[in-house]
């Protein structure tokens, strides 16, 4: 095998480890979502096992990041992104980038509240902010409780009890930036 093969390949454990770690992820947490076994993860994160494809493929689904990434390909030089729908929580979200600068930037289309809908306020580690394109966005912060119109925006620490969803019928679209401790609650794995 030749050096350059080699140092690639012995690159993606350290990746693997700094996509979990960046996340707040436990390898109990990776094992879950990805169905590889723990044992089995932390020798790939070691270094002890060497990267198949087989392993690679469901852990890009579950960083959400290009099997490129994770082995450290060279780049390609076409910086556009293309984007993909994914369903969350009755709306749809689609990531505007690669996230490989520690920031995801996503666009998010939230449906209208649910008759009975309850706010569950979730804290974690991180940053948000939160720019509304069209419609109305309801933010609750701990015991506060906001209504941003389209054009407006908002930053918080996720460390404060917090909650977004439409304010009314109408739904809300909106872009949705996080650091990397602030997307693991909000942000699905695939």
């Amino acid at each position: 095998m030749d050096d350059e093969l080699t140092r690639t390949l012995a690159g993606v454990g350290q990746r693997l480890r700094a996509l979990r770690t960046r996340r707040d992820l436990t390898l109990s947490d990776v094992s879950r979502d990805s169905g590889i076994s723990v044992s089995t993860l932390s020798r790939l994160e070691s270094g002890a096992r060497r990267p198949a494809l087989e392993l690679l493929l469901p852990l890009a689904r579950v960083y959400d990041v290009p099997l490129d990434e994770l082995v450290g390909a060279p780049e390609a030089g076409d910086p556009r992104v293309h984007i993909r729908r994914i369903p969350h929580r009755g709306g749809v979200m689609m990531p505007l980038g690669r996230g490989s600068s520690g920031i995801r930037v996503v666009k998010q289309i939230l449906p209208p509240p649910r008759p009975g809908e309850r706010v569950e306020l979730k804290t974690h580690r991180g940053n948000e902010w939160l720019y509304v394109i069209s419609g109305r966005l309801r933010l609750v912060l701990a015991d506060r409780d906001f209504v941003l119109e389209a054009g407006e925006a908002a930053e918080f620490d996720t460390r404060t009890p917090h909650w977004i969803g439409a304010a009314d019928d109408a739904g809300v679209e909106l872009l949705h930036l996080s650091g990397p401790e602030g997307q693991r609650i909000h942000m699905p794995e695939l």
